[in-house]
């Protein structure tokens, strides 16, 4: 059973990792060949950032919010806009939701959106922008070779090791090595499931592929290698595989639904603490209650709220600090919610 842990951890945390360097590459080569203008314009827009980044979250899976996360750590969106990605987000679960309860789902969705909007909001109001990378400036090399045209270019070691390693991923992806179990389970392509999206960044990884062929060398190396593999890459991948690790572990060990009681008070609480933890699985247990009946929508809403799913893992990798307050401000945002449906339910 450990080895069971160890290797369904190690295999989320390389497709976490994976899908969140692929982003950050992409956003350094908009960045770049825009020469900074791309997310300059974003930076001044603050309900641009909360708004983009709550509809990031809000998109199934956690894609959208890996992205809000590289997003954040490079200084482009606000905190504000970070906890509105973490609010609107549900994760994996998302998927659930929209396959045993489609149209009820996409009202929640849309109730998680809102809230995310607001709150993103009132905590811009309060707090500053996070200022924890900023590597993603434009270098004098960079507008050098753009004015010039001429991009000096070699297939050094990086560059090799980069394009295999991103050529191993899309492999990986396509041949379906880095999905769980029930997406094996379920067979055949189905757009209630991540499959799509692996396809979808199968795609974009490519692109990043091409480019490293043909981008000068010091964008290789600086942007790509020094910052992101560097600099990123390791804690990404180390803090993801240790939480993941100490999750399974104790799921093993203690079964989270024999927890639940018929007190629905009681209940929007643990839904609310439970959603601190940043992994896909015991908040499936909430949505499959809710389902059945059991729960009532107060409960399955904090759960929503309070968590979501892998997203946050790159910012834990990033910013204990940054990751706890904005969990902090879920779970009270969460309570709150769920204590108001209740009222009014």
């Amino acid at each position: 059973m450990i080895i069971d842990v160890l290797m369904e951890s190690l295999r989320t945390a390389v497709l976490v990792t994976g899908l969140v360097v692929i982003m950050m590459m992409l956003i350094e080569v908009f960045n770049v060949t825009s020469g900074g203008r791309m997310f300059s314009g974003l930076g001044k827009h603050r309900i641009g950032q909360v708004l983009l980044s709550a509809f990031l979250g809000v998109i199934p899976g956690c894609m959208g919010g890996f992205a809000s996360v590289s997003l954040y750590t490079h200084g482009i969106i606000s905190f504000g806009a970070l906890v509105a990605m973490m609010i609107a987000s549900s994760g994996d679960e998302a998927f659930v939701m929209l396959a045993m309860f489609p149209d009820k789902s996409l009202w929640i969705f849309l109730i998680l959106f809102v809230v995310a909007v607001v709150v993103g909001l009132l905590v811009d109001m309060f707090r500053h922008r996070f200022e924890g990378c900023h590597s993603m400036s434009v270098h004098d090399e960079d507008v050098a070779a753009d004015h010039n045209h001429s991009h000096r270019r070699h297939f050094g070691w990086k560059r090799v090791v980069l394009a295999t390693g991103v050529l191993v991923f899309v492999a990986a992806l396509l041949m379906g090595l880095l999905e769980g179990d029930e997406a094996d389970a379920a067979g055949g392509f189905n757009l209630l499931s991540e499959e799509w999206m692996y396809w979808l960044f199968a795609a974009l990884s490519l692109a990043v592929l091409g480019m490293l062929i043909f981008a000068g060398d010091h964008f290789v190396e600086e942007h790509l290698w020094e910052h992101i593999v560097c600099h990123h890459l390791p804690s990404i991948f180390l803090w993801t595989l240790g939480t993941l690790l100490v999750v399974g572990l104790l799921t093993t060990v203690f079964d989270i639904s024999t927890w639940i009681s018929d007190n629905t008070i009681l209940m929007i609480l643990l839904a609310a603490l439970i959603g601190i933890v940043p992994e896909s699985g015991p908040h499936l247990v909430f949505v499959s209650l809710y389902a059945a009946g059991v729960v009532p929508l107060p409960v399955l809403m904090a759960s929503c709220i309070s968590q979501d799913g892998h997203a946050s893992l790159p910012l834990l990798a990033q910013s204990r600090r940054a990751f706890l307050t904005a969990k902090a401000i879920n779970v009270a945002v969460a309570v709150i919610a769920g204590f108001v449906l209740y009222l009014f339910n």
